[in-house]
């Protein structure tokens, strides 16, 4: 019952966001940016309230998806050049970390591993390419100029690059590539529980190198990639959702068998050997039957730990049982025989 309130509030969101969109008049590309923003924000609140068994890569990529959009739906809204540069670093702050929350989710679910040097260097990089990604309004290095234009009330930055633009393009080549790399390397020495699995993957990576390589070739006032992020997301936790599903009868078989009941001869040779338990022995035997627990038996017999557990061993092996638990349920046994 609680899941599924949680799964009907999550659903309700996108639309209520349209219609607070439409009552304030918002159309056009913002309208749509507000829309995926919604969607973003959804799919995030569905895996933190849904999902029992939570990835770190998967909360940093939903929470990046939601901040590109964000960002985008805040340029598309903005009305002047400081807010819109403001809007283009948050969209930039949740693009930096996509390829790599994405290309440690690949590497998940292709079960390979990675050093713990490797993912700190990617960490680094993307930190630095944000850095000079956010240097618009502070440095040239990346635009030479730029200038808000609005349009049918939407604004857009017009922009002429600067020397380091192309870094945050091989970046995200770099990226691509890598996640590509890691699922065919993964076909090929069959890591892979499934060919699905390597397909989906395969398609999710290549749709949004596809998705951005249009972006770069054909003039377009709107971040398709907004959209194919969020479509990728869903693709990757729905494959790591089958992942987890086929490990559980796994676990299920290699999890020790519950506790069969004693034998009968195992019960025979357990009574017959209690009468060669030595006086001490036997008042420990006593004890421990009668519900008594280890400090117990310390202070009724007021002996040391070390001796308790030399007396323990023997008792063990005359009544030929490995622990306590064993001790008692034959004692239990014996009883009822009486």
């Amino acid at each position: 019952m609680k899941k599924t309130f949680w799964v009907l509030f999550i659903t309700i969101i996108p639309f209520f966001i349209i219609g607070c969109a439409i009552g304030a008049n918002i159309t056009g590309v913002s309208a749509v940016y507000m829309i995926t923003s919604a969607c973003a924000l959804a799919s995030l609140m569905a895996y933190c309230l849904i999902i029992k068994r939570k990835e770190p890569w998967f909360l940093v990529l939903f929470t990046s998806v939601l901040i590109v959009n964000i960002g985008y739906m805040a340029l598309s809204l903005s009305k002047t050049i400081h807010a819109a540069l403001m809007a283009n670093r948050i969209a930039y702050l949740g693009s930096v970390f996509l390829p790599i929350s994405m290309l440690m989710i690949v590497r998940k679910v292709c079960k390979i591993k990675y050093r713990t040097w490797f993912t700190a260097l990617c960490i680094v990089i993307g930190v630095f390419v944000f850095c000079i990604a956010a240097s618009p309004g502070l440095s040239d290095i990346y635009y030479k100029s730029v200038r808000l234009h609005i349009s049918n009330g939407n604004g857009m930055l017009i922009k002429e690059y600067g020397p380091w633009h192309k870094l945050y393009l091989f970046y995200l080549l770099g990226g691509f590539a890598a996640m590509i790399g890691t699922v065919f390397y993964a076909i090929i020495k069959k890591p892979l529980s499934s060919a699905l699995h390597a397909t989906v993957l395969v398609i999710a990576v290549f749709t949004n190198l596809a998705v951005w390589l249009l972006e770069q070739f054909v003039k377009i006032n709107f971040e398709f990639l907004s959209v194919s992020y969020i479509i990728s997301e869903l693709f990757l936790l729905g494959i790591y959702a089958m992942m987890q599903q086929l490990s559980i009868p796994k676990k299920q078989k290699t999890s020790p068998s519950p506790c069969e009941p004693p034998s009968e001869e195992a019960l025979a040779f357990f009574i017959s050997q209690i009468p060669t338990l030595t006086p001490t022995e036997r008042s420990v035997y006593e004890l421990y039957r009668s519900g008594k627990g280890t400090k117990e038996v310390l202070q009724a017999l007021n002996i040391s730990e070390n001796t308790l557990k030399y007396h323990n061993k023997n008792i063990y092996s005359k009544l030929g049982v490995k622990s306590r638990k064993q001790l008692l349920q034959l004692a239990v046994q014996t009883e009822n025989r009486h």
